[in-house]
């Protein structure tokens, strides 16, 4: 039997430097239908007003608080890890039962975690959640196309008990600690979904200029290979990546990528029954979407 009981949740932001995004966020999140029981922002040694924005409104809204990190130089993935376990730290003896890791960029409709909220009481399993978001009139990723089981790192939302049971986010300084986390929790029997009726608003531009883009290939490919991906999926992923702007090249970057970390021999920060566990869903979607293209293909009798 399904349980109806209202889900409480928390949330958790680390902020550095945002100070011309984060009152957007702050904004949509007091807007919400279901509001958070606790909402602690995490400025990770801003320099920039970030501070005072968060200070303004958790004086007017007492589920709101602010935690101040010291200033630091490291502009590392894994000082946001960092940060997001300060805020949990904050959360300690409270009840809830969903936690919630959001960017201090990004903006929602006043419906949007009532939405994700009322699915964890629809779906016992559920343990991560998301949507797509959205930059200026286009959702970066095509999730008719793309597997609905990854949640963007933006905004992901865990069952309490997921969350805990994959042990959090892993502290990788090059990126991959949301793609981690939530393959963690498939890895450990939990659904995790993208859900596509709704959407949020990411307001910092990403990839901006081409070389930026085609260096951004590259350190993705070289992801791929730490974070564990196998040789011929990254293959048939770059062939796809070369069917799309910038054409050609972008594809090429991201093998040359992770060509690259393969001659290092890049050590990745993962356990080796994750990176088994990544592989072998990797090959069976490859086996699958070969399938689908084979049946395609397949004349029809009239």
């Amino acid at each position: 039997m399904i349980n109806k009981k209202k889900l409480q949740y928390v949330l958790i932001t680390p902020a550095r430097n945002e100070a011309q995004y984060i009152e957007q966020t702050i904004k949509s999140m007091i807007s919400q239908n279901t509001l958070p029981k606790k909402w602690v922002i995490v400025s990770d040694g801003s320099t920039d007003g970030t501070d005072e924005i968060v200070k303004k409104y958790a004086s007017a809204h007492n589920w709101i608080e602010l935690e101040r990190m010291p200033e630091h130089r490291d502009r590392q993935f894994a000082a946001k890890v960092h940060s997001f376990n300060a805020g949990l730290k904050r959360l300690e003896g409270l009840k809830y039962d969903i936690i919630g890791n959001v960017d201090a960029d990004v903006s929602f409709e006043p419906d949007f975690f009532n939405h994700l909220i009322s699915k964890f009481s629809t779906h016992p399993t559920l343990g991560v959640a998301g949507a797509p978001f959205v930059e200026g009139s286009k959702k970066v990723y095509d999730h008719n196309f793309i597997d609905l089981s990854h949640v963007s790192g933006a905004c992901q939302i865990f069952r309490r008990e997921c969350f805990e049971q994959v042990g959090g986010y892993i502290p990788i300084s090059g990126g991959g600690i949301d793609w981690a986390a939530v393959t963690s929790a498939r890895m450990h029997g939990w659904m995790t979904r993208t859900f596509t009726e709704k959407v949020y608003y990411h307001h910092r531009q990403m990839g901006t200029g081409n070389q930026g883009l085609l260096m951004s290939r590259f350190k993705h490919g070289e992801k791929d290979y730490y974070l564990g991906g196998h040789p011929l999926w990254q293959v048939f992923r770059s062939c796809f990546q070369m069917t799309r702007k910038p054409y050609l090249v972008g594809g090429m970057f991201l093998l040359l990528g992770y060509t690259n970390g393969f001659l290092r021999r890049a050590k990745s920060p993962l356990p080796q029954e994750l990176i088994d566990f990544h592989r072998q869903e990797q090959i069976s979607r490859l086996k699958e979407l070969l399938k689908r293209a084979n049946a395609s293909n397949k004349p029809t009798i009239k």
